[in-house]
């Protein structure tokens, strides 16, 4: 009698541990499945942007990457030097979305990731007040075929803010 007693509270105990168990991993499925894709917010950065001056052109071409990804490339050409280059990717996290850049012959050749900070539509603010400049990048959209990207922190000691207007190019 001990003994179907014990078998009987053993097998409802694991019964009870069982459907605990599938319980809470069934919740984390759905959480993480159910997590917002906050790099949706962003998808009106993706096509070609251009300023034409003077002194140079200046490009920024996002495109939409594998699982979610938004990869981007921006370029300062003058005459045909590209005197600038930067390889961009924006990616989500868990909950945070990471706007990550490599410039070659800057940082060792290794990626920098600033994080999204604030976010409203048609605006996007990402912050590493770690990095030496910049500490903050801002994208503006004005309308459907132009943006502002903004570049701001503490450089040499002094403040400094660089805008970059950009056309939707044709």
């Amino acid at each position: 009698m001990q003994t179907t007693l014990l078998n009987h509270f053993t097998a409802s105990f694991m019964k009870k541990t069982t459907l605990i168990f599938l319980s809470a991993a069934l919740w984390i499925s759905c959480q993480k499945s159910g997590q917002k894709n906050l790099l949706a917010d962003a998808q009106w950065l993706v096509g070609n942007w251009e300023n034409k001056a003077p002194e140079g052109k200046f490009s920024e071409i996002w495109s939409q990457g594998e699982n979610g990804v938004l990869n981007g490339k921006s370029y300062f050409i003058v005459n045909k030097d590209t005197l600038f280059s930067e390889n961009i990717e924006l990616s989500q996290k868990d909950d945070a979305v990471f706007y990550t850049a490599t410039v070659k012959g800057q940082n060792n050749n290794q990626p920098v990731a600033f994080k999204l900070t604030s976010s409203k539509p048609g605006e996007l603010v990402f912050e590493n007040p770690k990095h030496d400049y910049p500490q903050k990048i801002v994208y503006k959209k004005v309308n459907d075929d132009s943006l502002v990207a903004i570049i701001s922190g503490s450089q040499q000691g002094k403040q400094s803010l660089e805008q970059f207007p950009l056309k939707r190019a044709k």
